[in-house]
């Protein structure tokens, strides 16, 4: 039986979150949410940061036990013992990938626009398939690239962070301002959210990485630490430069930012960098999504064919192409903000779920070996999953009706799936 490469150490690892983390959500997003929650929207992104680190913790546990690919399904069926359960996460993880890497591509799409007048679609379709040829090429190859990308998209907002703390505006800023109060911050926050997923997605490299017991927990860790310090940063840096019904209504508002400063040439700068930014998002959900394709097959969740390795460059092809396919057919989805909130909808059952799963394997398997172990424990029960749980329950409070429903018919499709298909998965996959 083929396997996949393990290339990817703490440096790559830990770059790769962020690459995952920074990217499309806090240069799009910013905006939108500053218009909800207004200059107070810093502590829509403290909150989370806050909301992060409990379910990051509870990824860094659980991948130091179960090092695979599509990590949440096999915390959660080893955890409930349950394959239609484990299925359903897995289900949700996928989908999540497919709509999130069509609605960034549109996003790069909207930016190509602004420079060369390409219909935003094509340059969508486009951006997905060139990126899914070096999602085939291997780990490696993407890794170079996901550096190289997180480098340039961090230097955007360290350009941000620079210029709202050095030439911010002459009048001091209310950074408590809050037109909508609590519950705009609340809504700030279930939206702002999106900008911090993606840590996620680590665990799903873990046939890659080398040593992964030990890397992906500090892997997790360093990539969330690093990425909400930058963002807090960010908001009290944008808010100094704009204000906040500015922001609101803008459709590039990092761009915005740096044009108030440094004119159209800020602007410009700011410009290609979310180019950058947004390419590098959909590359890593591209690779990532696959990745869990993959592990639900050789787990023979799915397809056994989603398994299957190519000879030469290493990588399951198979859930490459089946990844691009989907996501090519979601990219005509064009509400980045809707988007955003189905794809939270998601997270939101799938973080729950795996912050109960800490819990359980706590008690049903004290004995595995847990080179990575939550602090903070009365006995075997760890605290911060059980805040993880209360967080991700509030978050399924906050969405309207249309998001919901969309939610929960993609889950019972799901079902659907796993009931008509479970009888045809049963042979391993064939390299």
């Amino acid at each position: 039986m083929s396997e996949l490469k393990r290339h990817m150490g703490l440096f790559g690892t830990t770059m790769y979150g962020m690459g995952l983390i920074l990217g499309a959500g806090i240069y799009v997003l910013i905006g939108q949410a500053a218009g909800i929650a207004g200059n107070v929207v810093w502590v829509s992104f403290v909150f989370g940061a806050v909301a992060a680190v409990f379910s990051g913790l509870s990824y860094a546990e659980l991948s130091s036990m179960f090092p695979k690919s599509a990590a949440e399904f096999l915390f959660v069926k080893n955890a409930f013992k349950n394959n239609f359960i484990a299925f359903l996460v897995g289900w949700m993880t996928i989908f999540t990938s497919i709509i999130s890497a069509s609605t960034v591509a549109l996003g790069f799409g909207g930016y190509l626009t602004g420079f060369f007048g390409a219909p935003i679609v094509v340059s969508a379709i486009s951006l997905i398939a060139l990126l899914s040829l070096i999602n085939f090429i291997g780990i490696r190859e993407s890794s170079w690239m996901n550096v190289a990308f997180t480098l340039i998209e961090a230097s955007g907002l360290i350009l941000i962070i620079y210029l709202g703390f050095t030439y911010g505006g002459t009048e001091p800023v209310d950074y408590f301002e809050s037109p909508a109060g609590l519950g705009g911050i609340s809504l700030a926050f279930v939206l702002i959210f999106f900008a911090f997923i993606g840590f996620e997605d680590i665990v799903n490299i873990a046939e890659e990485t080398k040593n992964p017991k030990k890397i992906l927990s500090r892997a997790i860790i360093l990539s969330i630490s690093i990425t909400a310090i930058i963002y807090i940063l960010v908001s009290l840096a944008a808010i100094q430069i704009l204000n906040w019904q500015e922001l609101g209504s803008s459709l590039s508002p990092l761009a915005d930012v740096a044009k108030k400063i440094l004119g159209s040439n800020g602007q410009f700068i700011l410009s290609i960098i979310a180019l950058f930014a947004t390419a590098n998002t959909v590359l890593i959900i591209l690779v990532a999504g696959s990745r869990i394709i993959y592990g639900m097959a050789r787990q023979h969740s799915l397809p056994t064919l989603l398994g299957r390795i190519h000879y030469r460059t290493k990588t399951p092809w198979i859930a490459v192409l089946g990844i691009m396919i989907t996501a090519i057919i979601f990219s005509f989805l064009e509400n980045i903000v809707t988007v955003a909130n189905i794809s939270v909808f998601f997270i939101a059952i799938t973080f729950g779920m795996v912050n109960l799963s800490v819990i359980l394997l706590r008690y049903s398997e004290p004995s595995i070996e847990r080179p990575f172990k939550i602090p903070i424990n009365i006995g075997r029960f760890p605290l911060l999953p059980l805040f993880g749980v209360i967080i991700s329950a509030y978050m399924m409070t906050q969405f309207n009706a249309f998001v919901t429903s969309v939610g929960i018919g993609v889950i019972a499709a799901g079902a659907l799936f796993y009931g008509l298909s479970k009888k045809y998965i049963t042979k391993p996959a064939q390299s």
